[in-house]
């Protein structure tokens, strides 16, 4: 579908995308208290596979899926397993054991990290702004994991920290697989959930019993499915669509980590430490440098 250039209409639908992704952070914390991280996969993936069927559906796209489907085979059963499967188990399991403050700052080094992947997969130069970007923006998530007590190298929790790191490390190479594919995001993306949801169901059923969640965990998992996996990606790409400058509008999710520490605050109830804000200073400044030099 064609779209005429309409900067403020790009604007509205960024900063509809902006304002969901800052919720969800919250929305994990919220889940997790009722669920485990495996039932939250497993129930938000759900939502969103039903959502994009729906999408689909309503697009009709369905005999175009099939074929879709039966052209990459091997490599959309890749991504599923990658995505949602193995990076949302990680992703929330990270966020049980992490504060959703120092949880959501890490993840937002992904950009990073596919730079530093695409290096080797993809066979693209690192350049001297990449290389800063990275030292600066992983300082930033040294303060965030030693709460600012750099010096003792004395991280608050190994796992958790580690799991969010390799959360980035598992959404870059999702995105390096997904460059080996040119097809409508729609359709790739509910074919990626079709298969992750089969893997996930596997493995919900081989390691625990099925009990029905409780109001506030139906309910978050619902809030997860649509706006973290589902209609926030279509908001985001109606954006860039409208978008007269795309530079423009992409610099609007540099407000997504700092809408969300506000979200966890007030709503989570986390006190926001000082150490969190100096090292989210540190990532959005790497974030912005690396940006500039794709920009360059």
């Amino acid at each position: 579908m064609k779209y005429g250039k309409d900067q403020k209409i790009s604007y509205i639908y960024a900063l509809s995308a902006v304002l969901l992704w800052s919720s969800v952070a919250t929305a994990f914390k919220i889940a997790l208290k009722s669920l485990s991280p495996l039932e939250l996969v497993f129930y938000s993936s759900v939502t969103a596979l039903v959502f994009l069927a729906v999408m689909l559906i309503i697009q009709k796209k369905i005999y175009e899926t099939f074929k879709y489907f039966k052209k990459h085979i091997t490599l959309i059963v890749v991504l599923g397993f990658i995505n949602p499967f193995v990076y949302y188990l990680t992703l929330f399991k990270a966020y049980d054991l992490l504060p959703a403050q120092e949880a959501q700052a890490i993840n937002y080094t992904w950009a990073l990290m596919l730079s530093y992947l695409s290096v080797i997969f993809l066979k693209q130069r690192l350049s001297r702004y990449d290389a800063i970007a990275g030292f600066i923006a992983y300082f930033g998530v040294l303060i965030i994991a030693t709460k600012g007590d750099i010096t003792s190298l004395h991280f608050s929790n190994n796992l958790g920290l580690f799991l969010a790191l390799l959360s980035t490390v598992l959404w870059s190479f999702y995105w390096i697989f997904n460059t080996r594919i040119k097809a409508d995001p729609i359709i790739s993306l509910f074919s990626n959930f079709l298969v992750g949801v089969i893997f996930i169901s596997i493995y919900f059923i081989s390691t625990q019993s099925f009990h029905m969640p409780s109001l506030s965990g139906v309910l978050s998992t619902i809030y997860i499915g649509l706006f973290e996996m589902g209609i926030t990606f279509i908001l985001w790409l109606k954006a860039l669509n409208f978008s007269e400058n795309t530079s423009k509008t992409a610099n609007l999710i540099f407000l997504s980590p700092i809408l969300s520490l506000v979200f966890i605050h007030y709503i989570v109830g986390e006190t926001i430490e000082t150490s969190t804000v100096i090292a989210l200073v540190f990532i959005l400044f790497g974030l912005s440098l690396q940006k500039f030099k794709s920009k360059s």
